[in-house]
Parts: C-alpha cells; structure tokens; sequence
C-alpha cells in the first residue's frame, strides 16, 4: 500500500497542541505523511520546530485556515485559549472552531495526497462529518490519561453527582480499584458545570461512537487497568502512545518546546549547573493558570521560608507583582538560592535537569506526563477543568504527589474574585513534605524514578507505546484495505 497520509486538527490549546506535534512527528518517523490544520497564530508557534523535522527528512506539512474570532465577537488574532483573559469567553473560541468545518473540508479535498485518516482532538466532533464525508478513519486524541477519562465517564454517564447535595462534600467515585474522592465541583468542573457545557460534552460523546479508534498521551505500565477498562466503556481500542514528549531527542526542539524560545533556558540552566542533585524545587503552573497579584505573593513567600533552593516561573505578571517584587527587594533577598523565570520556561529541559527535585505544578496533563518522565515527585496545585483528578492521580494512585490544598476549581479570569486560596503556609508546609528526607519523602521519590524509567522504556523501540503505535498503524491500513476506493478519490475524478 502506497504511504500513509495522517490530517491533524490539533484543539488550539497549548497542553493539546505540543503533544499532537509529537504525534505527528512519530508518524513522520514511520514514514508517513502528516498534515497538521490549524490556524495562524497556532501554526507560528510551531514553525521552527515543523522547519527541522523536515530539514530531517520527515514528512509534516502545517495548512493554515483563517480564524473567524471577529466573527464570533473575539478581538481579531485571538485564536488559542490562552490568549483569551476570561473563561467566558471560552464557548466563543469553539464557537469560532466549528465555523471551521467548510473550509477544512475544502482544504482536505484539496490536497495532493488523499488523506488516509484523520486524528481528531475530541474537542473538535465537527471532524466527525469531515471524516464521513471522505469515508477515512477519524481517530479522537484524548487530551488527559486513561485514569481522568474514566473518572470523566463516571461522572458523565452515571448520576452519582445527582446524589450529592453539597458541593464541597467528598465521596468516592464508583467504579474504581482505587479510592478516588472527589467533591461535586472537582468533578464537574469538567462538562457538568452548566447546561451548555453538558450538551456539548454529550456531543462529543455521541460524535466518539463514530470514532475508530482512541489516541493517549499515555503509556500501559502506569495505569493498566484503566487503559483497558476506557477500552471496555468506550467499546473501542485505545493506544497509549506516549510519553511523547520523549520522542524528540534534538535540544533544540526541547528547548523551544510549545514556544519560539529565548535567552530563558540559557540562564536558567547555567543556575541549575550550580546546584546540588535532587535539591531545587520547580514552580510552573502552565499556560492557562493566572493566580491573583495576592496569591504569587504568598507563593513567593512561601517559596522563600522553605529554605529551598527553587526555580519559579511567572508565566502572567502583573504591575502590581512587579512593584511588590522591585520594593521588597525579594528577588536580592533570595538571589542565593532562588531564580526567577518571567514568561515561558523550558519545562521539559528543566525537569530533566538533575539539580531538580520536585516539580509544583497546575497538574494539567501535559505537565504530569512530563514530570513523570522525568521521574520527579510533584506539589499538587489545580485550578479547573481535569486537573483536580489529574491531582487524585498523582497524589492517590500513583503515590508520588503531596497536595498543597486546594479545593475548588478558579476559572481563569475569576482569580482576583479569591485573592489568596493558598497561604504562603500551605505552600511550605507542602514543599517541605515533598523535599522530606525521611521514609515517605524516599518512597515517593523512588517511585517517581522507577516510573520515569517505565516512561522512557515504553518509547523505546519494543517499548509498550511504540508497539501501540505500530498497531495503530496497521489498524488504519487494514480499514482502508477493506474500503479501497473513499469518497475523495471519486470527487477529485469528477472535478478533474
């Protein structure tokens, strides 16, 4: 059969984008074409990195399509979540994606080589019809792991959340080997929080029983029985194919990895040069999180009094921050053993750095997969969406985390509405548990590096992910094999 050719419709996110460029670069590497649709200010994120791939023979080309944000009443450019300042205006941007689906059609009628299957992010059910109308395969990538999509399911599917009155009640959702609590707003701030937001979660739902297939940034060894449960409730293979985050060998490429890079990682690698081994803590709380001018206060000053070496990014600064940072003389007080990152960071390369030794982090996906790669235990800090059981995951199941305390979900653009959710308390208390060198703190770390290590394997060439993701492939051949002429071949006859 002639090659393979993969469309990509990465969610215009950054937590879902990075990874489906990894995805599309371990197809690129089993020789297949890719084309990765996307719009504008997405694809410039990452042209360097895409300009490499092929300057290494790898097959991936990025379409643009034109994003209709002053369409939908968005400011003109506004086309990923993170440049949106409220999660208001969240159903805008989904609004503006699905008016997509026309012009996506034309584009993937247009190309050269007829399309063999489409990877859909499952936020994206308007993919659905594309695929039908081609007669391909449309495979869903799942953003969160195994764990969190069941739990989501659960939660969806069942009325366990009905029977629960109060919001900050903890009960046990059914179903699981392990003792999972959650409250109701932890587990529903993921597509129960209002009407709209449950139809279109039961949207996508229905839209996945079309689907051929399920794609997770994952891998078996870290959480088997709910790879194969996912696979029993959702009645369809899934392939955990990750991490993919360690598909990419070159440094420049890890360096820039989600951004165009700058003198960041320079800096700050020279600092962590200097460090002890397993001594400094790293603050990253992902693109999406803003904490309140009051709430970094208190993770500063948490940060300094627990005596530790650390590394904190200040991915959204304020005036106000700045101000209190300048006349307090906090970055003089702690230059000797704390380091300052404002912007992006290079949190791959950072967390693989061996002067790191514990990772405070949003616990969205991407972030987890990755610590866990790294084989660093994590301070749990979630603020909405899938990172409260992406917590329960790290703290619960897998027994690497410690929890800084939150509780309830912040929406981005609501954070000054709290202030201070987490006192600079909290924040030590939780570092120093983690840092501990005592029997609990060596049992966490020992087991963050025997899963790092599992990690790694499972990409390796007869690892679990890299058979998954050979099977996946030849899963696509055998459906089209059963269907030798699709629809695209017809309609490119009929208007030649």
């Amino acid at each position: 059969m002639a090659s393979l050719h993969f469309v990509l419709f990465p969610l215009m996110a950054q937590g879902h984008m990075i990874p489906m460029v990894d995805i599309a670069r371990l197809l690129a590497q089993r020789g297949s074409m890719v084309t990765i649709i996307t719009t504008p200010v997405n694809a410039n994120r990452f042209k360097p990195v895409i300009a490499r791939s092929v300057k290494d023979n790898l097959n991936i080309q990025v379409l643009e399509l034109q994003f209709p944000s002053t369409e939908v009443g968005l400011p003109q450019g506004c086309e990923n979540f993170d440049l949106i300042p409220s999660a208001k205006l969240f159903p805008k941007l989904f609004a503006a994606a699905s008016m997509l689906e026309e012009p996506a059609e034309n584009m993937v009628r247009g190309l050269t080589l007829a399309p063999s299957c489409i990877i859909s992010d499952n936020l994206f059910p308007w993919t659905n019809n594309i695929a039908r109308k081609f007669n391909i395969p449309r495979l869903v990538f799942h953003g969160p792991g195994c764990f969190t999509y069941l739990c989501i399911h659960i939660a969806l599917n069942s009325n366990v959340l009905d029977e629960i009155v109060s919001d900050s009640e903890y009960f046990v959702l059914p179903g699981l080997p392990d003792c999972v609590e959650l409250t109701k707003v932890q587990a529903s701030s993921w597509g129960r929080k209002d009407k709209e937001t449950a139809t279109f979660f039961k949207e996508i739902q229905k839209v996945e029983e079309d689907a051929s297939g399920i794609v997770v940034n994952s891998f078996h060894e870290l959480e088997p029985y709910y790879v194969e449960e996912l696979a029993k409730v959702k009645d369809k293979k899934v392939w955990c194919i990750g991490p993919v985050s360690l598909c990419n060998k070159n440094m420049l490429d890890i360096a820039e990895r989600g951004s165009k890079g700058g003198s960041n990682e320079h800096e700050c690698l020279k600092w962590l040069d200097s460090r002890e081994p397993e001594s400094v803590i790293f603050v990253c709380l992902g693109s999406l999180t803003r904490l309140s001018t009051d709430q970094n206060i208190d993770l500063g000053l948490g940060l300094e009094s627990s005596n530790k070496p650390f590394l904190w990014c200040i991915r959204h600064t304020t005036e106000e921050l700045e101000r209190w940072l300048l006349e307090e003389g906090y970055e003089e007080r702690v230059k000797d053993r704390g380091m300052i990152i404002r912007g992006w960071a290079p949190q791959v390369l950072i967390l693989s750095h061996r002067a790191i030794g514990g990772f405070v982090t949003h616990c969205g996906w991407n972030s987890t997969l990755e610590g866990i790669s790294a084989g660093v235990p994590m301070v749990t800090w979630p603020h909405f969406a899938d990172q409260f059981i992406n917590e329960r995951f790290i703290v619960d199941v897998l027994k690497i985390g410690v929890k800084i305390g939150m509780e309830a979900p912040i929406i981005v653009g609501e954070q000054d509405k709290f202030g201070v959710v987490v006192n600079k308390e909290d924040i030590q208390r939780s570092i120093e548990d983690l840092m501990d060198k005592g029997e609990e703190g060596e049992a966490r770390r020992k087991r963050s590096r025997e899963l790092g290590e599992m990690a790694k394997m499972a990409m390796e060439d007869g690892g679990s992910s890299h058979l998954n993701l050979t099977s996946m492939i030849q899963d696509i051949v055998e459906l089209l094999d059963k269907n030798l002429t699709p629809p695209i071949q017809e309609s490119i006859i009929q208007e030649s």
